[in-house]
């Protein structure tokens, strides 16, 4: 740099210096002479005022937005109570629902005691049926034979198919013609009803 423009430079910092001093002076004169005074106490007054005429108030909405508003508030509180009823249900369709599942399996639970009775009952009277089979198997065929002549002809030829055929065949040569023939009939027409495809 030339010595020129360090004149120039040192010439123009000098002149804003000189610039803030006037101002901070006038700043001060100013608050020394109560004229800053008066300017805080209207921005104070003016500050007032303003919050004054600004405080909340109620203004009132126009009819039909008023109107509108109303039936927002209607349709709000049906939702809310439709809302209280739909709970309410849900709450009942699940005690109901636990209620029909512990019945659902208190059923099953029967179901299957039922079951077992009724399979125990068909296996004793299975075992019963073998026995008297047996039994009448094991007489001798003149005794068997008037005893079926006693017997209505569905029940007797019941036992007669159950029988061993040897013990069938002496029991049958003991009955009367007329009480063998029926027999024979029935053992023969017995599964006529089944299909044979």
């Amino acid at each position: 740099m030339t010595r020129k423009t360090r004149r120039s430079n040192r010439s123009g910092r000098g002149a804003l210096v000189v610039i803030a001093a006037i101002l901070a002076a006038s700043g001060l004169v100013r608050l020394g002479s109560g004229t800053g005074l008066a300017v805080a106490r209207e921005v104070e007054a003016l500050t007032k005022r303003t919050s004054d005429t600004h405080a909340p108030a109620q203004c009132e909405p126009a009819p039909d937005i008023a109107a509108l508003f109303a039936a927002l508030q209607k349709r709000e509180a049906k939702v809310t109570a439709s809302e209280a009823v739909i709970a309410e249900r849900q709450q009942t369709v699940s005690v109901a629902e636990e209620e029909i599942m512990l019945q659902l399996e208190q059923l099953r639970q029967a179901e299957s005691a039922l079951r077992s009775t009724l399979a125990l009952a068909e296996s004793a009277a299975e075992d019963d049926l073998a026995r008297l089979t047996t039994v009448y198997e094991n007489m001798k065929p003149k005794d068997a034979a008037a005893l079926f002549e006693q017997m209505a002809p569905e029940f007797a030829a019941g036992f007669m198919g159950r029988m061993r055929p040897d013990a069938a065949a002496e029991i049958m040569t003991g009955l009367n013609p007329a009480t063998a023939y029926s027999l024979s009939v029935i053992l023969a027409g017995r599964n006529a009803s089944v299909p044979k495809e």
